[in-house]
């Protein structure tokens, strides 16, 4: 049974923080980045089951904003204009109210992969997607 201690450290997204290029997002509303094994299976002879050969690994992910300004659209649509991908580092932040300590990832070498160049509709407040790829991340700080 869950103690009220447990109960009352269960993260909530109300406290995490994302910087896109070092500038607070301060309307973002969700974020996921996921780290995917590419693994490859090997079997033997004389062997009925099936193992796994690691390969490597990839990133994907995306984040929601809520639309008050064109900072991340702005950057990506003159990207794809030219054909320059921008350096982009994301650092993420979720901190465990009860205790002060703080889970942070950096997640470098994104790609962002998609953006919609108009997407609004009447009586809706406006969000932007922005879907990337990365290839490279660190935990940067983690909760214990």
């Amino acid at each position: 049974m869950a103690t009220a201690e447990q109960v009352n450290r269960i993260l909530k997204g109300k406290d995490g923080d994302m910087w896109f290029n070092g500038q607070l997002l301060s309307t973002m509303t969700k974020i996921e980045a996921k780290v995917k094994g590419d693994f490859e299976d090997v079997n033997f002879c004389g062997d009925s089951s099936t193992h796994s050969v690691y390969n490597g690994w990839s990133g994907e992910g995306s984040f929601t904003c809520q639309k008050i300004d064109s900072t991340v659209f702005k950057l990506v649509a003159e990207a794809y204009k030219t054909g320059v991908m921008p350096t982009i580092k994301i650092i993420t932040r979720l901190t465990d109210q009860s205790s002060g300590e703080t889970e942070r990832v950096s997640i470098e070498g994104i790609t962002i992969t998609e953006f919609a160049l108009a997407s609004f509709e009447a009586k809706k407040m406006l969000e932007e997607e922005f879907p990337f790829k990365f290839s490279d991340y660190e935990v940067l700080d983690s909760i214990s």
